[in-house]
């Protein structure tokens, strides 16, 4: 019924018979509230002030023009809160934030072995706010590391398997178009699931055969073959008779104007076998095998550091730059 609402919405805005609403930012100020009423009362006050602040940045952010935090962040970073302030109550009878230590963080990061590099994250800005506003003296996060070994640690397709891919996005006419574009686009060009989900028909140059995708700073030539695939994708658009601007369009979107689910993009590839994070890395990886990894970072609109901490496993270490 939710998504019924919203395509109802999108229909009455993009036709001037209703005025658009805040709809998305009233549902997600209710699932940070949520988050922080589960907060026990003893801790709940700094947190909401964390929340408070972290808000405030997102405005000036969004006014600056600058990234904003998403809604899924912040709710994320709450949600954590949330969970370690019920384990200093439950599990280690503590009430204030003050009489946190290092063995506390150290035993709820424990909890869950995988998530601790993104749970530390959390909690270092989290405690850095509280120190900044006097709400403890010592931040018990200082000494802490992540203790996961740097690099990328999934898997990459082999080449008969790429030959399998490419074929079957590219001679089978009963694979769904979405599939084939998605996985073309992915297996040659490196696209990541939020380009393809947010990409518009106004960012296909049909003289030049480029698309704009995501972040990147330049338009992406493309290949007769993944050409050809995008056109068949294109042509399924036209058959739903939408206004809707992305070229993702699904029954759920095609009355709006809003992209497809990040839940539908996650399965678009099911049939194929393989995920699109899988598909996508093994792009990367032979790029950044075969060039410069700063340009490819460059390239692709990532950050240099970042783009070489999550390929070095995979990456032969003469291709790595010093700095």
């Amino acid at each position: 019924m939710g998504s019924f609402a919203r395509a109802l919405e999108d229909f009455f805005t993009l036709h001037h018979l209703a005025l658009p609403t805040d709809q998305a930012e009233r549902l997600a100020a209710g699932r940070r509230q949520r988050r922080i009423e589960a907060v026990p009362e003893p801790l709940r006050q700094a947190v909401a002030a964390f929340n408070t602040s972290r808000m405030r940045a997102q405005d000036r952010a969004r006014r600056a023009g600058t990234r904003p935090r998403s809604n899924h962040t912040l709710e994320t970073a709450l949600a954590t809160l949330r969970d370690l302030a019920v384990f200093l109550v439950d599990e280690r009878d503590k009430n204030a934030w003050a009489l946190v230590d290092v063995h506390d963080v150290e035993a709820f990061l424990a909890v869950l072995p995988k998530g601790r590099k993104r749970r530390l994250t959390v909690l270092r800005q989290f405690f850095r706010f509280a120190r900044s506003q006097k709400m403890l003296l010592v931040d018990p996060t200082r000494e802490l590391v992540a203790k996961e070994t740097n690099g990328f640690r999934g898997q990459t397709l082999a080449l008969d398997q790429q030959r399998e891919l490419f074929r079957r996005w590219t001679t089978d006419e009963h694979v769904h178009p979405h599939e084939a574009v998605m996985g073309m686009l992915a297996l040659l060009h490196g696209a990541s699931s939020s380009e393809m989900r947010i990409l518009k028909t106004d960012d296909i140059d049909q003289q030049a055969h480029t698309v704009r995708l995501g972040k990147r700073p330049h338009p992406v030539p493309l290949d007769p073959a993944s050409w050809t695939v995008l056109q068949r994708c294109l042509a399924h658009r036209v058959a739903w008779r939408t206004d809707n601007p992305h070229v993702m369009v699904t029954k759920g979107t095609k009355a709006g104007r809003s992209p497809a689910s990040t839940a539908y993009l996650s399965h678009v590839l099911d049939d194929c076998g393989f995920p699109p994070r899988m598909i996508r890395s093994t792009r990367l990886v032979d790029l950044v095998n075969t060039m410069d990894p700063k340009l490819v970072a460059a390239a692709f609109g990532m950050d240099p550091q970042a783009t070489l901490i999550y390929l070095a496993d995979h990456v032969d270490p003469g291709r790595l730059p010093d700095h």
